[in-house]
């Protein structure tokens, strides 16, 4: 069986700080992909397995 695909998407407006902290403790097992866009432009693409 497929596994269905969630999309959770977030916005901030302004940082105070240059530190980005993302917490996965309530995540379900399994892997996960991380895409950190700017000006509609994919900077950074990452995979990760919890």
């Amino acid at each position: 069986m497929a596994q269905k695909k969630n999309v959770y998407e977030g916005y901030v407006n302004e940082l105070l700080t240059n530190d980005i902290i993302i917490n996965v403790n309530h995540l379900k097992q399994g892997y996960y992909t991380l895409v950190i866009m700017h000006k509609n432009k994919i900077i950074k693409k990452t995979r990760f397995k919890k």
